[in-house]
């Protein structure tokens, strides 16, 4: 069972607050692993140390890379300018929209799903079938059209629409599907191969069905929640291993070109007092460095949770089959690590 070190992951795991699998590495030491939950709960199929799960907008990060690996071919900039690397006309939207802005959430562009006016991720399956979104172009009637929501550059305002124009802008410029562009050049080149965006109706063995919990308690499957596809704003499936490989290969430059990960992982826009965006990545710091680098991604059925903290080298990847439980283990691992 759970190390008497993480006591209060235990309680949380044995009071089946918990579903998915935990990861806590330090250098090359695994320092606690575990999984707890049901893959499958009709089936009583177990979650596994290994098994696949769902990461939402945890995977804006891998969208992040491949622009940045683009940069790195000298395909692009990242002030290059939307309409000069992108063959789509948008016409209530400003014409300097910047590569850097896209990344950063601070493009003033519309969104498909305005976290600032809706709460229900789900409702938006209704007037638009998530079985007919499997690729990035799928998403465009439900924003192209639609005016700014900011002047370019203002101000930080979350936004997937912004990442599924990226995704446009990596399938143009490097001539291949972008699911395909991340499979080769990210999670093969980082050794992450249990990871990929699968389509829902065609999951392959080991990995999580998402759980969402009924207003009478019951649980149901997150199948009708979510596009049936991930893409660059978000939904592949990987392993709490695979996330930490990922992390190994980033900081590692194996990904990337040394100042490409740099500017990365460079705070770019504020979020709030001791928090900044990077590309596709969090960064909690303080007046002298960068404490924590992480990303995150909830949908129906699906919380994560994964960081590198590089004052302790640590890594951490927690993924979870239900709708919320990831943060309450990162910082029950954190309150451990740091106390």
């Amino acid at each position: 069972m759970i190390s008497n070190q993480f006591k209060e992951i235990e309680e949380m795991i044995l009071s089946g607050q918990f579903s998915g699998t935990i990861l806590v590495k330090r250098d090359n030491e695994v320092v606690y692993e575990e999984a707890a939950g049901f893959a499958d709960r009709m089936e009583k199929r177990a979650n596994r140390k290994d098994t696949r799960y769902g990461i939402a907008s945890g995977c804006k990060i891998f969208t992040a890379v491949a622009v940045a690996q683009l940069a790195d071919e000298g395909l692009l900039s990242f002030d290059t300018k939307l309409k000069d690397c992108l063959d789509l006309e948008f016409p209530k939207w400003d014409a300097d929209i910047t590569i850097q802005q896209l990344l950063t959430h601070s493009s003033g562009i519309p969104d498909y799903f305005d976290e600032e006016v809706m709460d229900d991720f789900a409702q938006l399956w209704k007037e638009t079938p998530m079985y007919l979104l499997q690729n990035p172009s799928d998403f465009l009637p439900m924003f192209r059209d639609k005016p700014m929501k900011s002047i370019p550059g203002e101000r930080l305002h979350y936004n997937n629409a912004g990442y599924i124009i990226l995704g446009l802008v990596v399938e143009q410029l490097a001539r291949i599907p972008f699911t395909d562009y991340v499979n080769q050049n990210i999670f093969k080149r980082a050794g992450m191969s249990d990871s990929g965006y699968f389509s829902m109706d065609s999951l392959p063995e080991n990995t999580a069905y998402g759980y969402e919990e009924t207003e009478a308690g019951q649980f149901k499957t997150n199948i009708y929640s979510i596009p049936i596809k991930g893409g660059p704003d978000g939904g592949a499936y990987i392993t709490a291993g695979d996330m930490v490989r990922f992390w190994e290969a980033l900081l590692d430059n194996r990904l990337l070109s040394k100042e490409t990960t740099n500017i990365l992982l460079t705070p770019h826009i504020m979020v709030k007092e001791g928090v900044h965006y990077g590309f596709g990545i969090w960064i909690n710091s303080n007046n002298e460095s960068n404490l924590k680098y992480h990303v995150m991604g909830y949908d129906p059925g699906v919380s994560f949770h994964s960081a590198y903290y590089p004052e302790t080298k640590v890594k951490t990847a927690v993924l979870s089959n239900f709708s919320s439980g990831a943060y309450s283990i990162m910082k029950a691992i954190e309150e451990h690590l740091y106390k």
